[in-house]
């Protein structure tokens, strides 16, 4: 997405996030917080957070969260790990970080090799694991370049590669608000419930 190829994910994922809300990404950076993968660097929100990698950092925010909508391009083992403590339903995750008596609204969208996980040969284990965490699941058939999530009032988006997520970005400016918003609800009406447990 650099036309160089050099920039750094936070870099990249930074840029996306500009286009996409039609922002001045000089203006945007002020209003958000990007954390990449092995670097301890953070900015706005961010200082206040205890995470060093993304996808400790969104794991955090979605397991803070009463309400989360998402699209998941990829599902990697230690994303999945990291999620599955943090959005277990009535126990506070394993650190008391959650109230146990708060309700919980999670709706998934799986798209691209996320989706596949849903329909493959551990797709009954994978749906009956989110089904026991209180995620509502759903199948997406096309791709999305980055991973989308509204946490609440904060959004949240990763830049995916191979190995995980490379870079997240999270925010609670409007603008980039309603185009998660957006981008979620695009997915949603497009997707369909993972079926069968």
């Amino acid at each position: 997405m650099s036309d160089d190829g050099s920039a750094s994910p936070a870099a990249v994922l930074r840029s996306v996030v500009a286009r996409a809300v039609d922002a001045d990404l000089a203006e945007l950076d002020g209003r958000i917080a990007v954390v990449e993968r092995g670097s301890q660097s953070t900015r706005g929100e961010a200082a206040g957070s205890d995470s060093a990698t993304p996808a400790e950092r969104l794991a955090e925010l979605l397991g803070e969260a009463d309400s989360v909508v998402a699209v998941v391009p990829r599902l990697d083992a230690d994303l999945a790990r990291r999620l599955n403590a943090s959005l277990k339903v009535g126990d506070g995750g394993t650190d008391g970080g959650t109230d146990p008596s708060a309700p919980r609204s999670a709706r998934v969208v799986f798209t691209g090799s996320a989706a596949d996980r849903l329909s493959g040969a551990t797709g009954p284990v994978v749906r009956r694991a989110l089904a026991d965490r209180g995620v509502d699941a759903y199948r997406h058939d096309g791709e999305s370049p980055v991973a989308v999530a509204l946490g609440d009032d904060r959004a949240a988006v990763g830049l995916i590669d191979d190995a995980g997520v490379a870079a997240l970005l999270w925010t609670r400016d409007p603008t980039v608000r309603e185009w998660a918003a957006a981008t979620c609800r695009r997915y949603l009406d497009a997707a369909e419930p993972a079926s069968g447990g």
